[in-house]
């Protein structure tokens, strides 16, 4: 037989010594590879990442669904106890969501002061806040829209419209994987229910379709149709992978289409992935000790629990990046942080399924010496608004949308921990001091991952596409 490494080959002789089956498959998405780099489709392969030391390998995005307001939770702002009831002063009508301003009121749940730091949390998150000396918080945040949907796309992707990459897509895109037997991208939704739009949340968007996320659930089966419905006869099996490699190839030698080359390695990955994910969603060969930290023997934590663990397994076998949902889509009843008719009950609700778990989450990574180098980042769409959404002169129970100023927080690899950045005025509407964009966050978080956000690129469509489009600053304040 020729010796299949001479340069001699032929394109289609090459082909037809790979042969049918897994083998090659594996051959055609080498070559998938190889025909994108030499296109010039990865930007990465003249100025690969990392292009400096990163301070962390590897990162857990918890996206809450639905804005969690930021004077409930973590931006203590006594100035609500003092004009609760009394209307905001300010220049101009806000513009909000629904148009409904109402009085000014106070948090439904008390601030208490934690750690070293003496960082102020409130009831909400107890257990979380015995871990605010491991986080930085930037009270700063602003975004560009107050409405779910663009909001959602923002906080992901930068953009306001769908279509371009998530920041795990970037992230797989620029870095790569430490595995061979797991998806590089990620994503643990919320077990109630997808967020509103599904996985245009996790997309590839112009990006390499390999690129996209990968959908493993916490409860059930972990990936849907990753193995036969029923019992298969080996050799019919064999037969039907000879038959689609024979199929895949013919098309790829004509033609040649990313999508295509994109599923013959999923076809190649999901063969590795049915001896790989059984082991790394049973959940059960954990202690009872580390179950019990993630809230599993509690009903009202179990589900996000399994979660929050199924994500540091993930990490433990060199997923690089794992997206982590708390909240679904938008309804009735609320499955989310979307607190308009009663803060009370909705964010009580939220937050118990998630406080124990994240706490859980944050000191497991840290017994392990796996925080040193996980970055773990909290976001939400955008906040709300420090008044009641009701007619003006009533006090309601509930807050509307608010997109100029809201907190999120990261903790792990490379970031300062007890600290806070930036701040909003004195009830909490609006960012003042030292305000940070979502492109100034996602810079930041590629910045932690060794990423100079610049210069990750991809051309498409005669632009020079990056996560920050033309924008972003990276948070130097935040970075240890």
């Amino acid at each position: 037989m020729q010796n299949p490494l001479d340069e001699s080959l032929s394109r289609r002789e090459l082909l037809h010594w790979g042969g049918p089956g897994l083998g090659g498959v594996a051959l055609l998405s080498l070559l998938a590879q190889d025909r994108a780099h030499a296109a010039g489709l990865g930007a990465q392969a003249a100025d690969p990442p990392p292009h400096f030391p990163p301070a962390a390998k590897r990162c857990i995005h918890i996206y809450a669904c639905g804005g969690v307001s930021q004077v409930d939770t973590f931006d203590y702002k006594p100035a609500l106890q003092e004009l609760h009831g009394k209307s905001l002063s300010a220049d101009e009508r806000p513009d909000v969501f629904f148009g409904q301003v109402g009085l000014l009121r106070k948090p439904d749940w008390a601030f208490r002061q934690y750690g070293e730091s003496g960082k102020w949390v409130s009831d909400l998150f107890p257990q979380l806040g015995r871990q605010v000396d491991q986080m930085a918080f930037i009270h700063s945040m602003y975004a560009e829209t107050s409405n779910h949907t663009p909001g959602m796309f923002q906080a992901n992707t930068g953009f306001r419209l769908n279509g371009f990459p998530t920041m795990g897509a970037w992230l797989s895109y620029g870095l790569g994987n430490e595995t061979e037997d797991l998806p590089t991208y990620v994503v643990i939704p919320d077990v109630r229910g997808l967020p509103a739009g599904g996985s245009i949340n996790w997309t590839n968007g112009f990006l390499p379709a390999r690129h996209q996320g990968v959908v493993v659930k916490s409860r059930g089966t972990p990936i849907a149709d990753l193995t036969p419905a029923r019992p298969i006869d080996p050799g019919t099996d064999a037969q039907s992978r000879d038959l689609l490699a024979l199929v895949n190839r013919r098309h790829f030698e004509q033609r040649g289409h990313d999508d295509l080359a994109a599923r013959i390695r999923a076809y190649e990955l999901a063969a590795r992935m049915q001896l790989a994910v059984p082991g790394v969603a049973a959940l059960e060969r954990e202690t009872p000790a580390t179950q019990t930290l993630y809230g599993l023997d509690r009903p009202e934590t179990a589900d996000f629990g399994r979660s929050c663990l199924l994500a540091r397994r993930l990490l433990e076998q060199g997923v690089r990046f794992v997206q982590l949902f708390a909240g679904g889509a938008f309804g009735s009843p609320r499955i989310n942080w979307d607190g308009h008719e009663n803060m009370q009950q909705n964010h009580g609700q939220e937050a118990l399924r998630c406080d124990q778990p994240l706490a859980g989450l944050l000191a497991d990574l840290q017994q392990r010496g796996l925080l040193d180098d996980t970055l773990v980042v909290f976001t939400s769409e955008f906040g709300r608004t420090p008044f009641a959404q009701s007619a003006d002169g009533v006090l309601g129970t509930g807050r509307d949308h608010n997109q100029n100023g809201f907190t999120v927080w990261l903790a792990g690899g490379g970031v300062k921990r007890g600290i806070t950045h930036g701040a909003t005025d004195d009830v909490g509407y609006r960012a003042v001091q030292d305000r940070v964009s979502w492109y100034d966050l996602h810079a930041t978080v590629l910045h932690l991952l060794g990423i100079d956000h610049e210069r990750l690129t991809h051309y498409h469509n005669g632009i020079r596409r990056r996560l920050t489009n033309v924008h972003g600053t990276v948070v130097q304040q935040v970075v240890a």
